[in-house]
């Protein structure tokens, strides 16, 4: 009786990921669930000395973390960002467009330089970062997965998330096209869309007991994410396992896009 060996689709092994905005949050992660697939990173962030104890955890799992200055809102920071890593490992294999930032306030309060901050951080510098890596080595290695960042505002609206809504879900818009264009090159593009998680942004919400029982009322698991929800997706989607997946959004929220409620009032965030 022949046997046939086994292929593990979800092996990171001898795959780059360039992860954006991985000083702290989300991004460390989900850089933290590559490396521990087995790929090697590229690290992120605006001021390049935040990255130290990052490089050092990814080093003490096995594998290899280079550091970058990459300013998602400068087109020759990504330029230059993108060069530097594809000099340094000679690919980019997987993208997780990760940076981003929110201003939360009433919309009839926002600033035309607020709204341009949030917009030209979550989708224009997804976008550019994405046609970079694509450029510089995706296209030219006919491979590679693309994992924007959105959120459940990619598909929800919320008050007081203007603009940040208006960025995500651009964003949802953006990777249905990127896919349609790049699929030929062996390029995967997807959007990962996390519910409410706990991250330094939104940090001061959650001491917020109403709010938060508010949310979790409106959760079907009965609770917010935790950043171990995001590893299967964001392995899942770098992996061979997602090879003919593209153009989608994955949302990861517990449940609440369904739009179950149980409570009646919002309160004030």
């Amino acid at each position: 009786m022949s046997s046939v060996p086994s292929h593990n689709f979800f092996d990171l092994t001898g795959k780059v990921a360039l992860v954006t905005g991985t000083s702290r949050g989300l991004g460390q992660y989900m850089g933290r669930a590559l490396a521990r697939a087995g790929a090697d990173l590229v690290i992120t962030s605006r001021k390049i000395a935040d990255l130290g104890p990052f490089k050092a955890e990814v080093e003490s799992l096995g594998r290899k973390a280079f550091p970058v200055e990459l300013d998602v809102r400068n087109y020759d920071s990504i330029q230059n960002a993108v060069k530097a890593a594809v000099a340094h490992y000679g690919k980019i294999d997987i993208l997780v467009n990760n940076a981003g930032l929110n201003v939360r306030k009433p919309a009839v309060d926002l600033t035309w330089d607020e709204w341009n901050l949030v917009l030209d951080t979550n989708l224009r510098g997804e976008f550019f970062v994405a046609q970079a890596v694509a450029r510089e080595s995706m296209i030219p290695n006919g491979y590679g997965r693309i994992i924007n960042i959105g959120s459940v505002t990619s598909v929800f609206g919320y008050a007081g998330l203007t603009p940040y809504s208006a960025s995500r879900g651009g964003v949802k818009q953006m990777t249905m096209s990127l896919a349609d264009d790049w699929g030929k090159n062996g390029i995967t593009v997807n959007c990962l869309a996390p519910g409410w998680f706990k991250t330094s942004q939104n940090a001061v919400l959650y001491e917020n007991k109403e709010w938060l029982e508010y949310i979790v009322d409106r959760i079907p698991m009965r609770r917010p994410g935790s950043p171990k929800d995001l590893d299967g997706a964001v392995v899942f989607l770098a992996s061979d396992a997602s090879e003919y997946y593209t153009g989608q959004t994955m949302i990861v929220d517990g449940g609440i896009t369904t739009g179950a409620t149980r409570a009646t009032v919002a309160p004030k965030a």
